[in-house]
């Protein structure tokens, strides 16, 4: 019997680009159900969104009830999935066909946890930052953050096949839902960014393994959401000051964040700020 494969898609004022991506989840043969969790839409959206549900058996439409964050509301999601397979897409990813035969291939034989994630690329066809990354250390972000990226991958060469990767994008990333499961989950303290590098390194440190296939793709718009660049900026910095807190490897390492997290913070969203 083939195991199922439930989409999770998480938005919150995405903007048109969510249509795209819903109906190639949609005549997608290998997805087997998608459920929408609206973190917040606009009205119009939301009707649509409804609709789309409702004209579909396989689609599910679930209120947050408000932003309740990335994590939790793919935690949300996830909590009514049948088992099988959760493939994890962000709301402006057009997936790939073929990536959920691709990605769930790249399973078999893996130890449990395992995570899988494939190429996420832009209009061009290039890979964006962030589908292939090291393991984040503390002085892997502050080198990158610096201008002398040694944690993201993207600019060198692409393997053949499916290979072991420190991390990969929540973008587009699938499981078993029991792994997911015997995770917990995403990380909820995370309201957005760094769940993903998070869930990876947790997976490898119970005994799993991270597994990046260049077989699996998305076509990803990138920054179609209304949120404004420099509050998700400031997300972006505490979920990393969380993260290091979180797996730091005592007092020492702890105290050295506490004086290194406001440069963090400043150079990230300040970075932000020059961009906009």
């Amino acid at each position: 019997m083939t195991a199922t494969t439930t989409a999770i898609v998480v938005s919150y004022h995405t903007g048109p680009r969510l249509k795209e991506c819903l109906y190639a989840l949609d005549s997608d043969p290998a997805v087997t159900s998608i459920r929408i969790v609206d973190n917040g839409n606009p009205a119009d959206m939301r009707v649509w969104l409804e609709a789309f549900a409702e004209t579909r058996s396989s689609v599910h439409f679930i209120d947050a009830g408000g932003n309740i964050g990335f994590g939790a509301a793919v935690n949300l999601g996830a909590s009514g999935a049948q088992d099988g397979h959760l493939l994890i897409i962000n709301p402006d990813a057009v997936l790939k066909r073929g990536s959920v035969e691709a990605m769930t291939e790249a399973l078999v034989g893996q130890p449990s946890p395992c995570i899988v994630g494939g190429k996420v690329f832009d209009l061009d066809g290039l890979e964006v930052r962030g589908p292939r990354r090291r393991k984040l250390t503390l002085l892997r972000a502050l080198t990158t953050f610096s201008g002398w990226n040694t944690w993201t991958l993207e600019t060198t060469p692409p393997p053949d096949g499916p290979v072991p990767m420190g991390a990969v994008s929540g973008a587009l990333m699938l499981a078993r839902v029991q792994d997911y499961r015997s995770l917990g989950g995403f990380d909820e303290r995370f309201f957005m960014h760094v769940e993903d590098v998070d869930i990876c390194r947790r997976a490898s440190e119970a005994g799993g393994e991270t597994i990046y296939t260049p077989h699996a793709g998305a076509l990803h718009y990138g920054a179609t959401s209304e949120a404004p660049a420099k509050r998700v900026a400031g997300y972006k910095a505490e979920s990393l000051v969380y993260y290091f807190n979180k797996h730091a490897s005592g007092p020492l390492e702890r105290a050295l964040i506490a004086m290194i997290a406001p440069l963090l913070r400043a150079a990230i969203v300040g970075r932000a700020r020059d961009q906009g």
